[in-house]
Formats: structure tokens, sequence, C-alpha cells
């Protein structure tokens, strides 16, 4: 199934792409795309075959598609997680993952802007495969029966400020603004992805192709990733999971290096799980009125 969340921020509701790609307003059956729906199979089911029945309303053409799932309690990402993303980098995979955490206020809709942050330069894109829990896992040690956790495959970009990375001494600073994960346009099941670790991904910039990669190259499985996070957490239904990004970033491309600007467009795309395109914008707070400044 394709999951979406349809309606203006903060008044999503849920809706499905049926068969025939019509995007069907599921809200007179659920509530929220979230973690607790994702890890019951009964109610997948009933609502899989309420898409069949093409009964559902239809969504109305222009509708805002938002981010697929209701608010993650976390949003958990992984870095240097690609062969030739460590290749580009000039290190080498490292003996446990990077891990990091980033605020679900990070999360936007698929064709939601990127807010660059005040004088950033050096703000960054990173395609990436999300998976969103939709089963509680604790101090697993199976990546088979992690991988039996997921809830659902999303795309994502990881969008990073690489100055404020680098002034350290943790990488939350250069994550967390809002608006840097656009997640979506939709969430797939897992009975619709055959194999996690045979998918593409591909990210472009007005329209160059910027990143194209595999998660063939991933140096630690999706089932891998989760049973390693469990270990030093419990995730919870509904928790997003961001598993790295291949090579291809700006900052490790030669000089001039093609940061993101004011007016770029940013493609992002992981093998049936649908294209992203998300334009950025410039945000000056010392313009906005006392009452829009985010604290």
């Amino acid at each position: 199934m394709r999951l979406l969340s349809v309606g203006l921020p903060g008044a999503e509701r849920p809706a499905a792409l049926d068969d025939q790609d019509v995007l069907r307003d599921l809200s007179a059956a659920v509530p929220r795309i979230d973690g607790e729906l994702l890890g019951d199979p009964v109610r997948l089911r009933l609502i899989q075959d309420l898409i069949a029945s093409e009964r559902l309303p239809v969504v109305p053409d222009g509708t805002r598609i938002g981010p697929p799932v209701a608010r993650p309690g976390k949003v958990v990402g992984i870095g240097l997680n690609y062969e030739d993303h460590a290749e580009e980098a000039g290190v080498a995979i490292p003996d446990e993952p990077v891990v990091f955490l980033k605020p679900s206020s990070t999360i936007v809709g698929p064709y939601d802007a990127i807010e660059l942050p005040p004088g950033s330069t050096t703000t960054d894109y990173e395609v990436e495969l999300g998976v969103v829990l939709g089963r509680r896992l604790s101090r697993c040690t199976d990546p088979q029966r992690a991988l039996a956790a997921v809830g659902g495959y999303l795309t994502a970009d990881d969008v990073s400020e690489r100055a404020r990375i680098a002034a350290g001494p943790t990488w939350a600073k250069g994550k967390c603004a809002d608006t840097f994960t656009p997640i979506g346009p939709w969430l797939v099941t897992p009975d619709a992805v055959t194999d996690p670790q045979d998918l593409r991904l591909e990210l472009w910039v007005d329209g160059e192709r910027r990143q194209s990669g595999a998660t063939t190259r991933m140096a630690l499985s999706v089932g891998g990733i989760l049973a390693f996070l469990s270990t030093l957490m419990t995730l919870e239904p509904g928790d997003l999971v961001l598993t790295g990004t291949p090579g291809g970033v700006a900052a490790l491309r030669p000089e001039p290096r093609p940061f993101l600007r004011e007016g770029h467009v940013v493609e992002a795309e992981v093998t049936g799980l649908g294209r992203q395109r998300t334009q950025v914008v410039a945000v000056d707070v010392a313009g906005l009125d006392e009452a829009e400044v985010r604290v």
C-alpha cells in the first residue's frame, strides 16, 4: 500500500493511492497514518480492501500532500553507512554506526519548502531510505527479527548545515533546523518492498543529478541498523530511522562546492517510494513579525 497524508499543516488527514494512482481519502476509516496503524495487520488489510473497492472519496486536485506519517516520537539518523560516501570522504566505514538524533520538528512534507537558516552558505542535501517502525523494538540482536518491526518505507532528505556540523562538538546543530527532514510523498508498507537492500536512491538539484546510489552498498543493512539502535534505545512505533546517504553530497564535491541556495529545487527519490520536490527558500528572522518568530 501507498499511504499518504493530505491537507493543511497540522490538519492533515490520511489518504492512499489506489492501483490506478487515484488519491483517495481514508479519514472515514482511520484517524491518521501512525505507528499504531502500521503495526496492526488486521486494520491494514481492511484498509487495503477499502482502497481496492474504489468506494472511498477522491481527494480534490491541488490538495497539499503532507508528511505521510504522523510526527514521530524521535528521528534517528545514521552517518557514513554507504561505502561510496565513505570513499569520497576518504575515511573508513566506522566499526560502529555513527548515530545522531534529529527533532521531529524538522519534518515537513514532500513538496514543502526547505528553509535555509539565516546566513547559511553550506546547507547540503542527503537522499536517504527512511524506515518507520510499526512495532516496539528493544535489545534485539537479530537483524531479521529487527526487520520484522518495520511498518513502512519512505523517501527522505536528511538536510544538513555543514558549517554547524564542523563547528561541533556534536552534529545536532547542523541537523536540527525546521524543515530539514522532508519525507514522502508516500509511505510504502513492507509487503510492497521485496528487498530493502535492492533499492536505488537518486537526488537532483535544478534537474542536475547530484546523487545516484543503491542500498546494496550499505555497510550495515536496514535490519542491522535497527538491531544495533535497539541496543542503545527503545524504538517505538512511529519512530523514523534515516539509514544513511550515498556519495555525491555537496560538501565532498570539488570547489566551488554546490551547496543549496535560495531558489534551488531539490528532487529526491527511492525506488518505488516516490519522488519529492522541495524548493529552497531563505528566511530572514530579523524581518519577521515577533509573533511569527519560531522559538
